[in-house]
């Protein structure tokens, strides 16, 4: 069984995928692509479409089933990539189609840094749901983080301008490397999110 592959269509055949995708488009359309309720969004949005799926399977026992049919592994890895892919697109494409269909105003055209932002704080969400087994943490834990670094940077240290979510995919500073640089930076991160997700998920299966 593929269970990359069936975690990518649920994914994107979810129901939150289409509510996060439609909600993402309208506050593009209402306030734009610099607005503080844009950048708000981006966090929180990324977090709908698979970040609890494993959760959901565990806590309903479904996993049980599911687990000897695809393997530890592809299944981990399945339900991290479907994650982080589903998450890193919703503001992707729904950022593609303002600019393509928006009220004209300037968009960067850097939807790859922009999907790996949305893929961070999706798998970012996944893990947080892991670690604390709630729903509720997933949806509001990567808002808390990023809340939490734009206070580091804005009264803090406002040098460290990597700090700040927004520099990920529209940078106004100058980066080391330029945009090469923010993509190693999020595919660290992203990385060292991976490594996290699947320590938590192996030790939660050795019991299920």
């Amino acid at each position: 069984m593929n269970s990359f592959e069936t975690d990518m269509k649920r994914a994107f055949g979810s129901v939150n995928f289409i509510i996060g995708l439609l909600a993402e488009c309208f506050i593009l359309w209402r306030t734009g692509f610099q607005s503080d309720l844009f950048r708000i969004s981006v966090p929180v949005l990324t977090s709908l479409p698979y970040s609890t799926a494993w959760l959901n399977e565990y806590q309903s026992g479904f996993i049980k089933e599911y687990l000897p049919r695809s393997g530890q592994s592809s299944y981990i890895f399945g339900k991290f990539f479907a994650c982080g892919i589903s998450g890193g697109a919703l503001p992707a494409i729904a950022c593609f189609l303002y600019s393509q269909f928006g009220e004209g105003e300037e968009m960067p055209e850097k939807f790859l840094l922009l999907f790996l932002s949305g893929m961070f704080w999706a798998v970012t969400a996944a893990v947080l749901a892991a670690a604390a087994n709630s729903r509720y943490v997933a949806y509001g834990g990567s808002f808390v983080l990023f809340y939490m670094l734009v206070i580091l940077y804005e009264r803090y240290f406002t040098a460290l301008y990597c700090l700040y979510p927004a520099e990920w995919y529209a940078p106004e500073h100058i980066w080391v490397l330029g945009d090469t640089g923010i993509i190693l930076m999020l595919a660290g991160l992203i990385w060292i999110m991976g490594i996290l997700y699947y320590s938590i998920i192996a030790r939660c299966l050795e019991h299920a």
